[in-house]
């Protein structure tokens, strides 16, 4: 058992370690287990380099490792099943195509094959070294076996204990090396092979051809010795069009057979049956009798066409799928430098759009700070690269610093630390707007394919900061709408402590209708209210700003809970709009340190008792402002002893799609429990961390914290 693939200095051995293929090898063994502990197929490991939070793929066994190029490089943030398993430290199971759409819909697309997938975190005790992942045919049952998951469990857990043990960190070679799985060199019995009367082929695991029969041969139309060693795809003509390729990679993913025809010009119709397994695939090849209704709708290319291999179209439909998931042109800058400087093996990226004359540095990731900001402002009238990608619509590929150097002699960008450079640029409807770098710690080959993946990705890139800047202006018109809406500042009341936070939802970009409101009404008496407008628009902001006008004028008016409620249900019910509101009314007196509560509908309080405890509270309700003009609002004492705080919200803190509200508003209640002691501000954002709100929300959050305290 052994791995097979770069010698030892090229996986970056030091002089201070084991050999990297050496470490990497005591790898391999538990790893080589899996086709007899879990009936995996093929599989591999990913490593977590501490440095980075990049997953790096180091070792695989079987098929996978020719399907790795887009996939060598995953950001720990990704939504992908390996990255999942490791934020998460709980092992991941995909049943097959169908969830794998639903639940990760970027890998779907850019492996559009049927298989089954299982990934498990190699960590312990709180450090991440990486993860372990294997495929199964997608005949595979929808659950794993009790023996299957044993077995995965036993696999990452020897995994995790070499990699705890080794120092230094083993760390990922600059590509991932393939492990040699036992009995993978038998006597393939060419001779027996060789008497059959239908040609047989045998590919290995980069898609080589290493048997090829007599009968094959003359099928096939070229001598044995021009087909040993070549892809047929890439050596015949007539098996460039990407659908062949496509049945031999599905096959291997899949790990189940497969088959096609294919005209071998001018006339000669030729059957391909491709059978799968860990080591490679055997192709039986024999004339076939196609008849008219079985022909292709289209006819196949046979003039010299350029090889486009289904691998990087696939790459090119992932990464365009994870371009369409950004927002603002900070998130597109993110996804690029997560999903696409990885997946090529870069360093940094930079994107410069062009801006009344000059190009202007909107976003950059890994370069050295302060390194981007002189690029800042460069005029489009001066010779440098980034301007002439960006004036000039054809990518500049400089793989070595002395090719930058020749042309671009003196220019700052030949000192940005950086070995190799690809200048992308950014076309959308037929306009130049602007450049996006991909730059390379280490001198780099572009090969011709990821040419012309890049370039297509230029204009991806494009359409998406497009999309970007013009959600980022409307964006920033709903949201100081959104502000203007509500209180700067929450006027300071002896014998209370208040806290408030309002957060926009992170999907979409229309204004929300969450608000809340501090009022002083007189010497003794304070009104807190906080409400919820149905919807996301322009509208909902519009009447929360009606809600909240009336209501601070019937509260100013001395009216009691029930009375400002009514009067504002009338209001609204008079006003024509069909948006429904919820509303919760409170109005404090100070001196006796009690408050009495109207409530429309609202999510229900939140007090904190001074002993400590925390309990929803059961007030009366009355219905949503907005259905009845007649609805009655009925009020609740609320007891606010010195050292209590009580808690408003609206439903965005503890609703989300698929949860359950008994569950969040549990998990709410003895937050407060534990945290409600600390100082205001430092507890509205715990409550909204503890949550689950803080980084994703499907709707606005609006959060009013109120302590009563000596006066």
């Amino acid at each position: 058992m052994s791995v097979s693939g770069p010698a030892p200095s090229r996986l970056g051995a030091g002089a201070d370690e084991l050999p990297t293929d050496a470490r990497l090898d005591a790898l391999a063994e538990p790893l080589c287990s899996a086709p007899e502990l879990v009936g995996a197929y093929t599989g591999g490991i990913y490593l977590l380099p501490a440095d980075r939070e990049v997953l790096e793929m180091a070792l695989t066994f079987g098929a996978i490792r020719q399907f790795t190029r887009g996939w060598q490089h995953v950001a720990l943030a990704a939504a992908i099943p390996v990255a999942d398993a490791l934020r998460t430290g709980k092992p991941v199971w995909v049943s097959g195509g169908e969830e794998m759409a639903r639940r990760y819909p970027r890998v779907a697309v850019g492996m559009p094959y049927a298989f089954c997938l299982a990934a498990a975190p190699l960590a312990v005790a709180g450090r991440r070294y990486g993860v372990v992942f294997f495929l199964w045919p997608a005949s595979h049952p929808a659950e794993l076996s009790p023996p299957e998951r044993r077995g995965i469990a036993t696999i990452a857990g020897r995994l995790t204990d070499l990699l705890a043990q080794a120092a230094p960190p083993i760390r990922p070679g600059p590509r991932p090396v393939p492990v040699t799985l036992p009995g993978g060199a038998a006597d393939p019995l060419a001779a027996t092979v060789a008497r059959l009367p239908d040609g047989v082929c045998s590919l290995d695991l980069d898609g080589r051809l290493v048997l090829v029969t007599p009968q094959a041969a003359r099928l096939l139309g070229r001598p044995a010795e021009q087909l040993l060693g070549a892809r047929p795809w890439a050596l015949l003509r007539w098996l460039r069009d990407p659908i062949y390729e496509y049945h031999y990679r599905a096959a291997m993913i899949s790990g189940e057979p497969s088959s096609f025809v294919a005209l071998r010009p001018p006339d000669r119709w030729l059957s391909f049956r491709i059978y799968p397994d860990p080591f490679g695939v055997t192709v039986r090849v024999e004339a076939a009798a196609v008849t008219e209704r079985e022909l292709p709708s289209t006819p196949v290319l046979v003039d010299p066409i350029p090889n486009t291999r289904p691998g990087a179209l696939y790459h090119i439909l992932h990464l365009a799928t994870a371009l369409t998931e950004s927002a603002s042109v900070q998130d597109v800058v993110s996804m690029i430098s997560d999903q696409i400087v990885p997946g090529f093996g870069g360093q940094a990226v930079a994107v410069l759009l062009a801006e009344s004359g000059k190009l202007r540095i909107v976003g950059h990731r890994g370069y050295p700070a302060g390194m981007v900001d002189q690029f800042d402002g460069t005029p489009l009238t001066e010779s440098t690269p980034g301007v002439r990608a960006a004036t000039v619509p054809a990518p500049a590929f400089f793989e070595n610093r002395a090719e930058l150097e020749r042309l671009y002699a003196g220019r700052p960008e030949t000192q940005d630390g950086m070995a190799a450079w690809a200048y992308l640029p950014l076309v959308t409807s037929g306009r130049l707007i602007g450049t996006c770098v991909l730059a390379f710690a280490e001198p780099h080959r572009f090969a011709p394919e990821e040419r012309a993946v890049l370039t297509a990705l230029g204009g991806l890139i494009a359409q998406a900061l497009d999309r970007a800047r013009l959600y980022d202006t409307k964006s920033g018109l709903a949201r100081g709408l959104q502000d203007s809406l509500l209180p700067s500042v929450l006027p300071k009341v002896p014998g209370l402590r208040t806290a408030a936070r309002y957060l926009p939802a992170t999907e979409g970009m229309d204004v929300g209708g969450d608000f809340y409101d501090l009022i002083r009404v007189d010497r003794d008496a304070v009104a807190v209210v906080i409400g919820d407008v149905q919807g996301h628009n322009v509208n909902a902001a519009a009447l929360m700003g009606q809600i909240r006008t009336a209501v601070r004028a019937f509260a100013t008016a001395d009216a009691d809970p029930s009375t400002v409620m009514a009067r504002t249900n009338r209001l609204i019910s008079g006003l024509g709009t069909p948006l429904l509101a919820s509303c919760a009314y409170l109005r404090v007196d100070l001196p006796r340190r009690q408050a009495w509560l109207a409530d429309a509908g609202h999510p229900v309080p939140v007090l904190r008792s001074p002993d400590g405890r925390a309990r929803l509270l059961s007030p009366r309700s009355g219905l949503v402002l907005n259905v009845d003009p007649a609805a009655e609002y009925p009020q609740t004492l609320i007891r606010l002893p010195v050292g209590t705080t009580l808690l408003l919200y609206t439903d965005g803190l503890v609703e989300t799609p698929g949860g359950d509200l008994d569950q969040a508003l549990a998990r709410l209640t003895d937050t407060l429990a534990r945290h409600g002691g600390e100082p205001l501000d430092r507890l509205a954002d715990t409550l909204i961390d503890q949550s689950g709100q803080a980084d994703h929300r499907t709707d606005d959050v609006a959060l009013l914290l109120v302590r009563s305290v000596a006066r």
